[in-house]
């Protein structure tokens, strides 16, 4: 009987310790501060891209500035400095992957639960080579 509960024991804590990693992703580099979404590495050139700083503003005046200003809170909070608080890998997985990003990032999620934006971001149907425009529009910002 005793060898029997070990037995039932050692099972439970197996399955209790496996469950733990498939939801913890084993050990998958799971980075708050990088985000959820495609992007896992930017590697940014230390001079700001003018050809890209360009398309990001006309892509943020088309799909940003509706809920977001640099400088003022809107419907979405103010970005200036976006790229001094975040790594650019949060910052463009925020952009291409808002929902998942509020479900499942702590960063996303604590700036949500907090109250002070109560309108979650959505979808706004960008592509990463978009997302990274709009992050050199950004760069640019806050290098002034």
């Amino acid at each position: 009987m005793k060898n029997l509960k070990t037995r039932v024991i050692l099972t439970l804590m197996t399955m209790l310790f496996t469950s733990f990693l498939i939801i913890n992703g084993c050990g998958s580099g799971n980075d708050p501060e990088k985000g959820i979404g495609p992007v896992t590495e930017v590697k940014l050139d230390s001079a700001i891209n003018p050809e890209l700083v360009a398309k990001g503003k006309a892509i943020f005046d088309i799909k940003c500035v509706q809920c977001h200003q640099i400088g003022n809170k809107l419907v979405g909070p103010p970005l200036q400095d976006v790229t001094k608080r975040r790594k650019p890998e949060w910052i463009m997985n925020q952009i291409l992957n808002p929902e998942q990003m509020l479900k499942e990032n702590m960063i996303a999620k604590n700036m949500a639960m907090s109250g002070e934006y109560p309108t979650p971001m959505t979808f706004q149907n960008v592509t990463e080579d978009d997302a990274r425009a709009i992050l050199e529009f950004f760069r640019n910002n806050d290098k002034k």
